[in-house]
């Protein structure tokens, strides 16, 4: 019996055991991350987007007397 309980906890601690968890994690918001910047890359290569932020950095710059 003492053997089985020996067993049991040894499969226990293996499935309780977190280690690489961290890593995961981080490599999943990683893999959110770059896929948020490739959604970022497509609407700013937008014609519309860009003239909008070109008129914006344009009318900031400009000194109006």
């Amino acid at each position: 019996m003492a053997r089985l309980r020996e067993q049991l906890q040894r499969v226990r601690s293996g499935l309780a055991d977190e280690s690489g968890a961290a890593t995961a994690e981080y490599a999943i918001a990683t893999m959110a991350a770059v896929g948020f910047a490739g959604l970022l890359v497509v609407i700013m290569r937008s014609d519309e987007v860009r003239g909008i932020l070109t008129d914006l950095v344009r009318r900031a710059l400009t000194v109006n007397g």
